[in-house]
């Protein structure tokens, strides 16, 4: 917890040093006395900056208003808490409108009052320095690199869009299949972006039913229809001044997308149910799997928010268009998974790694996760071998089609699978496929198999 610096203007020595005492019975209190306004001014010009000012109301040199407004001119984030000998009701109301954080009167109470002022605050400057601290934390955590990992070129083709994104507040719209980041590239844009310390927003727009979505976005009033028991905040309102991620937006209503549209035109919003047009300041990310210029062709999608939500497009690539970022997202995935389960350290085998490749991932990067997260469980010895490693039985044969090669390679691939199936026995596998023994034979002197 660091020391909070309080600085004391009083120009009663006496009264000066029982408030220090009094203060300082907090070993984490900082104290300072100033006995004038001039001397507190030349502070801060030379560069002191305390966390809280005490301030006398009555000082010889300056009024502790005009002396106030100076302090806030200068340092406007600073809390000035006003001390007074006299109990002026409206001396305190126009010191609290003019930004003093509490009036207290030099009483018997006075002490207590100013220990008790100093607590808040040092638990609201505790909570501000905390959510910046998590602030930087979660801006570390989502550069593009931490957030997003590998090295492929059709990859770095998306690092560089990416970090186009972040430095304007164009509209972005992410396309990819199911699985391939869209959230992640999302949050990377915003959280690299001048806006990130503002609000980041998501909706999932298909997981909102329609009779809801509307007052979902933009917020309604009280009694604004059956169940609206309260006023509630949209979560455009939510995202003012930030970033809101509508996901999924291909699967929005034709309704619903009309309201979209006159809201991002306008650049405000009516609650349900109410009058007033609040303005807005939001950056509006999108992401879809459909290739929504196919729906607007479909008369699905209206085309003139297609070109207002199109913006700067950023399509994902599949994982399997992304070759060795398999194996670098697997060591990823595995070590996490490892750490986290104090599995110690596993590593994938050679073989492994050359099964990994082959696979098509139609779930992408989430299904290589679960792929690689069961196998570190399987495995013994901390060595994921090929076997440790399972894929949907549903696309176990379309692996074989991920790259095109011949037809004799294709052959020699079924051939070489069966006699794995049934223990080389290679009467057997002539049978099943309606192949010559001989032939099999042939394959596996000279090595093809």
């Amino acid at each position: 917890m660091s020391p909070v610096k309080i600085f004391i203007v009083e120009d009663d020595t006496w009264y000066a040093e029982i408030l220090k005492y009094h203060l300082e019975l907090n070993p984490d209190h900082e104290v300072e006395v100033y006995d004038s306004g001039a001397t507190l001014m030349r502070a801060l010009i030379k560069g002191a900056r305390p966390s809280v000012i005490t301030l006398d109301h009555g000082l010889p040199d300056i009024m502790g208003d005009v002396l106030l407004k100076r302090i806030k001119d200068r340092l406007p984030e600073v809390p000035v808490i006003v001390i007074s000998g006299q109990e002026d009701i409206q001396t305190a109301v126009n010191l609290l409108k003019h930004g003093a954080y509490d009036y207290i009167v030099k009483d018997d109470d006075a002490k207590d009052r100013l220990w008790n002022c100093v607590r808040n605050l040092r638990e609201n400057i505790d909570l501000k320095a905390e959510i910046s601290q998590l602030r930087e934390e979660v801006q570390k955590k989502y550069e593009f690199g931490n957030i997003i990992k590998g090295n492929s070129d059709a990859l770095l083709k998306v690092f560089r869009l990416l970090e186009k994104g972040a430095k304007t507040n164009i509209t972005v719209s992410i396309t990819g299949e199911t699985g391939t980041g869209k959230e992640l590239a999302a949050k990377a844009i915003h959280y690299n972006s001048k806006r990130s310390k503002k609000p980041y927003v998501t909706v999932n727009v298909a997981a909102i039913p329609q009779e809801l979505i509307e007052s979902e976005l933009f917020g309604h009033e009280k009694g604004a229809f059956t169940g609206a028991n309260t006023r509630r905040i949209g979560k455009f309102e939510e995202a003012n001044s930030g970033t809101i991620f509508l996901d999924e937006i291909g699967d929005m209503d034709a309704n619903m997308q009309t309201k979209l549209l006159r809201v991002l035109q306008e650049k405000e919003v009516v609650r349900v149910g109410g009058n007033n047009k609040i303005k807005l300041d939001v950056r509006v990310i999108v992401a879809t799997h459909k290739d929504l210029m196919q729906e607007v062709k479909e008369g699905n999608f209206r085309e003139d928010l297609y070109y207002r939500l199109l913006g700067l497009p950023i399509k994902l690539p599949p994982l399997r268009d992304r070759g060795n970022d398999i194996l670098l997202l697997s060591e990823f995935f595995i070590q996490a998974f490892a750490k986290d389960n104090q599995l110690g350290k596993v590593s994938l085998s050679g073989d492994a790694k050359k099964k990994l490749l082959k696979y098509p991932y139609p779930g992408n990067i989430r299904e290589l996760k679960a792929i690689v997260e069961l196998s570190a469980v399987m495995c013994n010895d901390g060595v994921i071998e090929e076997d440790d490693i399972t894929f949907n039985a549903s696309d176990r044969v379309s692996d074989m089609f991920i790259e095109e090669t011949t037809l004799k390679e294709y052959t020699n691939r079924i051939i070489k699978h069966f006699l794995k199936k049934y223990d080389n026995n290679v009467l057997l596998v002539a049978k099943k496929l309606d192949v010559g023994k001989s032939t099999i034979y042939r394959l596996l002197k000279s090595g093809e198999i």
